[in-house]
């Protein structure tokens, strides 16, 4: 994209997408990571040439800092080439209605005619519960009321640094109609091991409901990601209570029904490439990281 498209906004193309540095369409991105490599000429040009190498134009070093002894840091610079068509990314959102508070009740009485019990908790060696807590509290966050808050859920709130053996037991003690899981604790995908111990362990367990409905949520859940660990749904950041609440009652009349569900996302293993260890909208910004609206 030329500089004209800059003074013309009418020729730039709003689809077809790079980064913004300087000018419009130039691909300018800033980097910053740590090389095993003591500060020094040598460590410069090592990082210059690593970004050459994964193919970005004209790389420069603005900051190097050691980290300790035989590492450092680095901010640098680079354009990158490629570009990407924002009308061919396919995304990974649950698909159900968002219907009014009274309207909800309304539904749920009919179709349901008995308490829906949910019970939340903050798994494994997490400590985390601000999020879930706003989710699940009648108080909720931001002027939208938690599930407390709904007359047909009875709400079971386990907080933090709970065993997944603790939670499948207490499921099963409570005839549990959905568990939301919260996840924040991230490190080489964590998470993702604790929720596939989670869901197998939920898969056994024949006493649970067989309409039980399942739901991650954290800063690095999305929709793809819990249904690959065997989750009904899973969201980001940016959710409300009421939200939650629609998907919930949407999900279980669903399952309750016997209506299909809506076609898996391909199966992945994990986020990234972390070393491996012997209204239809996205739901759950429970583990900070809320969005604009929190």
């Amino acid at each position: 994209m030329s500089h004209a498209a800059e003074k013309n906004p009418s020729k730039k193309d709003l689809n077809k997408i790079k980064p913004y540095g300087d000018h419009w369409d130039d691909g300018k991105m800033q980097f910053s990571f740590t090389l095993p490599v003591p500060a020094g000429e040598l460590a410069r040009e090592a990082a210059r040439l690593y970004l050459e190498k994964l193919g970005f134009v004209h790389p420069m070093v603005a900051t190097m800092e050691p980290m300790g002894e035989g590492y450092t840091f680095f901010v640098a610079y680079g354009y990158a080439t490629a570009s990407i068509e924002l009308s061919k990314i396919p995304l990974h959102k649950p698909e159900f209605p968002v219907v009014p508070h009274d309207q909800l009740v309304d539904l749920a009485h009919k179709q349901v005619r008995r308490k829906i019990v949910v019970i939340g908790a903050t798994t494994g060696s997490d400590a985390h519960t601000v999020g879930i807590d706003a989710i699940l509290s009648i108080k909720g966050i931001a002027g939208d009321k938690g599930l407390e808050y709904y007359p047909f859920f009875k709400v079971v709130n386990l907080r933090a640094q709970v065993d997944n053996r603790h939670l499948v037991d207490k499921a099963v003690e409570l005839k549990a109609d959905a568990i939301l899981v919260s996840k924040m604790v991230t490190q080489q995908d964590q998470h993702l091991e604790d929720l596939k111990v989670l869901s197998k362990m939920l898969r056994e367990e024949k006493r649970l409901s067989p309409h039980l409905v399942r739901v991650a949520g954290g800063p690095r859940i999305d929709h793809r990601i819990a249904k690959s660990v065997g989750f009904d749904a899973g969201f980001g950041p940016g959710t409300k209570p009421s939200e939650v609440a629609n998907f919930i009652v949407h999900e279980l009349i669903r399952k309750i029904s016997g209506a299909p569900a809506h076609s898996a996302p391909h199966r992945v293993d994990g986020e990234g490439h972390a070393p491996s260890r012997p209204k239809r909208r996205s739901l759950f910004g429970w583990l900070g990281g809320r969005g604009k609206d929190s």
